[in-house]
């Protein structure tokens, strides 16, 4: 408990008295200190542990607090850090390139949940040499309708890397305004489809377990090993200038590219439309050009893997906290999810940093 006293002097000359001014509240007329909310916040959509089970956690630290005073102070944290918010949007959506991708959100509706979605758009120029910051920016919504990805984008305009959702198509048109998104593909999405049917361990544990095992294609053993070759060279100029991982590309991974395009193609023709392999060659194939602009641009990362980490914890904090409990309840969750995986991504500790945020932001000049 902190006790603040604050005296009350009197001037026998000007009959005035004068008082120390009261310190800010973190939030309007609260009593939570900053470390306590900082502590609420980050448990919550840090450590993916619900208010019930923070409320039972207080409780027997002999702290009771009720779970709807917990939903308000949460509520009130969102809103003092919402001009935050605001800055780490403005500052993702000034890069050059950025990373997206979505995940589920079940949101408690009558009698059922409803499967919302969590999109996120990255910031990273490490991999690149930049020196900016990186960050994340969260979005909630009720569907995965193609609207919503646009709306995000609106002011937009440079490389995107994403997975194939048809969704982003209108942002990659040639005479959109404020301009044109360049498609960027991502090749683990690619690779992760001919694993699937090359997975000798998988095939292995599966057969020592008595199950049936599946076949093992030859090919796709072969487009793993072609696309591993690329990974190679990618993993010893991460952290190089756009400029060197541009040049070391075109001595380097242009020809397996080019080698991988001429085998892919042969092996498709021999291959019936319905075959899996064919599937996953048509991928590649109907976005070669996606595929393909990271040897003309060293800023382009061969992966999306940049959102996909940043989506992990929602992927994880989903059994613990199993849904939504409404619409505000999902955006409170996203912008919360905006400041601590970027703290995270620039190695702070976010509840330290919460903590010094809250304590000082009452009295920022707005």
């Amino acid at each position: 408990m902190i006790q603040r006293v604050r005296e009350k002097f009197t001037c026998r000359d000007c009959e005035k008295i004068s008082q120390a001014p009261a310190p800010f509240h973190v939030t309007p007329r609260g009593w939570v200190g900053p470390s306590l909310l900082a502590m609420i916040l980050f448990e919550k959509f840090g450590q993916h542990q619900p208010l019930n089970r923070q409320a039972e956690r207080y409780a027997k630290e002999g702290v009771p607090l009720s779970l709807s005073t917990l939903a308000d102070q949460v509520g009130a944290g969102c809103a003092v850090l919402e001009p935050l918010i605001r800055r780490i949007e403005a500052h993702v959506f000034a890069a050059e390139r950025l990373h997206g991708d979505d995940t589920t959100v079940p949101v408690l509706a009558k009698g059922k949940t409803d499967t919302g979605r969590c999109w996120v758009y990255v910031r990273d120029d490490r991999p690149f040499g930049g020196q900016t910051p990186p960050a994340a920016m969260f979005y909630y919504s009720r569907d995965r309708g193609g609207e919503h990805p646009q709306g995000h984008l609106a002011t937009y305009a440079g490389l995107f890397q994403a997975d194939a959702y048809g969704g982003y198509n209108k942002l990659c048109a040639p005479d959109r305004e404020p301009g044109q998104i360049l498609e960027v593909a991502c090749w683990v999405h690619a690779r992760r489809t001919f694993f699937v049917m090359a997975d000798l361990a998988e095939s292995a544990r599966r057969k020592a377990q008595g199950k049936t095992t599946a076949v093992i294609s030859p090919l796709a053993l072969e487009a793993v090993r072609r696309i591993d070759a690329l990974f190679e060279i990618e993993r010893t100029i991460s952290g190089e200038t756009a400029e060197r991982r541009r040049a070391v590309r075109k001595e380097l991974s242009a020809p397996l590219v080019a080698d991988l395009e001429s085998w892919m193609r042969e092996q498709r023709a021999k291959l019936s439309r319905g075959n899996d392999l064919a599937k996953a060659m048509d991928y590649v194939l109907k976005r070669w050009p996606a595929f393909t602009r990271f040897l003309d641009d060293g800023r382009v990362c061969l992966s999306n893997n940049a959102a996909e980490r940043a989506l992990r914890g929602i992927a994880l904090g989903r059994k613990s906290w199993l849904f939504a409990g409404s619409e505000r309840g999902g955006q409170r969750a996203a912008a919360m999810y905006s400041l601590i995986v970027t703290a995270k991504m620039n190695d702070i500790d976010p509840q330290a940093w919460l903590a010094d945020v809250l304590a000082r932001i009452a009295a920022h000049p707005a």
